[in-house]
């Protein structure tokens, strides 16, 4: 019996082993200078022949080949003709809290209970995951990890996709809280009987007031003798002093114009409107109040049958013309975030040019996250999270990456689906 516990566990090891993810790259140290790619900072600028110096994990020049006499060194890496971006960022989802949808046991998103700004999805986050893993080889090298459920579901984190665990992942730990907005309309509830149809929300108001009241709370607990400690109240602190953002996830053109009203208000400083499927509708208001966008998954089919086919592709564009701060997220979504890129290269034929398309996923989601000084574009001084693709990396054919680097370090571009296709395709070669 003694032997089999031992062969069972040496197996159960094994097993893990084979499931792991690729060692995370070590710490970069000394020079790198990447030659002849084609930058694309992530401002609209474009350097045709680029060269891109790397030193102790940050950029500490980008410069245009022809004109500057600036000498090489360190590692050479050329890449001549291909392109370089920085890293495309995931917003708002799943990732790492849930690896397999039908088995309960590999989820960790939700918490019990309507009222949770203190419950921080990062400690939940499975670095080890292969859903993690697969963002990679498409230049999804950074993401914000969100909780899910209740009223206010908790506080999101942002993660480089390359690490040990959760602390070594995290790059901006509680980066906001999630609010969810409740609706003005709701479908029947069957089980009690209810009409299936859409039927105004008699509570509507109350919600919204209950929402009220825990903020106020929120704020008199501050003001007020905190040495009990109260962890739901005391989480909300960074959103009523403006360091941390209140995402508000919203859909309806009603719900958006009462949340611009809640964060006028309740004097909230830094709001972000998630999801938002009306917006274009109520634009100019969002636009006027200053208040960012991040969008639902761009592949998402129309909600109402009157709906313009495209509406969801064109969404950014219109945004984007009021003067709107637009970012495309995920929906809450996990292993649907590897189509980031793909995401914004929608929108390209739908009104936007391909350098404003890439602004939507660096550059417009670094300065909503508040990460803008690290991340985002390709700068000097910003951390050395980039990747180098033999084409468009906004469209599939053109998205193939040969080098990836997060804070210099130059990680792994394998994964399950790229071990399996390498095996696949040598059986076909051997059939030949």
């Amino acid at each position: 019996m003694k032997t089999f516990k031992k062969l069972y566990i040496l197996l159960f090891f094994a097993v893990l082993s084979l499931q792991a993810q690729q060692t995370p790259a070590p710490v970069q140290k000394g020079d790198i200078t990447l030659t002849g790619g084609v930058a694309h900072i992530g401002n609209g600028e474009v350097i045709e022949n680029s060269l891109i110096f790397i030193t102790d994990g940050k950029i500490v020049g980008v410069y245009d080949a022809t004109t500057t006499k600036r000498p090489l060194k360190g590692e050479i890496i050329k890449i001549d003709g291909q392109h370089v971006y920085p890293s495309f960022i995931a917003l708002d989802t799943k990732l790492g809290l849930i690896e397999i949808e039908a088995v309960r046991a590999t989820e960790d998103q939700d918490e019990i209970g309507e009222y949770n700004p203190h419950i921080e999805a990062i400690v939940a986050y499975n670095a080890e995951s292969k859903v993690v893993e697969s963002m990679r080889p498409n230049g999804v090298l950074l993401a914000q990890t969100v909780p899910q459920g209740g009223t206010i579901s908790g506080e999101s984190s942002v993660v480089q996709l390359d690490a040990w665990n959760w602390e070594d992942a995290a790059i901006k730990r509680g980066d906001g809280i999630h609010l969810n907005w409740p609706n003005s309309f709701r479908r029947g509830r069957w089980w009690l009987g209810e009409d299936a149809g859409y039927s105004p929300n008699k509570e509507y108001a109350s919600n919204i007031t209950e929402i009220k009241d825990f903020m106020s709370q929120s704020a008199a607990y501050e003001a007020g003798d905190s040495s009990i400690k109260n962890l739901p109240f005391a989480a909300m602190q960074g959103v009523l002093d403006g360091s941390q953002n209140l995402y508000v996830h919203v859909d309806s053109e009603k719900e958006i114009l009462d949340v611009l009203k809640f964060k006028e208000e309740m004097n909230i400083d830094k709001l972000v409107l998630v999801g938002a499927y009306r917006a274009y509708k109520v634009a100019d208001e969002i636009a006027k109040a200053d208040v960012p966008v991040i969008l639902a998954r761009v592949h998402s089919l129309p909600e109402a049958e009157d709906d313009d086919y495209n509406i969801s592709f064109k969404m950014a564009a219109t945004l984007v013309e009021a003067g709107v701060k637009v970012a495309l997220g995920n929906s809450g979504e996990y292993w649907e975030a590897r189509n980031t890129p793909f995401y914004a290269g929608q929108t390209t034929a739908h009104g936007l040019s391909f350098e404003d398309a890439l602004q939507l996923i660096t550059k417009n989601a670094a300065e909503i996250l508040g990460m803008s000084d690290q991340v985002g574009t390709l700068e000097n001084g910003k951390d050395a999270t980039f990747f180098v693709s033999t084409g468009n990396a906004l469209e599939m054919k053109g998205n193939n990456l040969t080098h990836a680097f997060i804070n210099g370090r130059s990680i792994s571009l394998e994964s399950h689906q790229t071990e399996l296709w390498k095996r696949y395709m040598e059986k076909y070669d051997r059939t030949e």
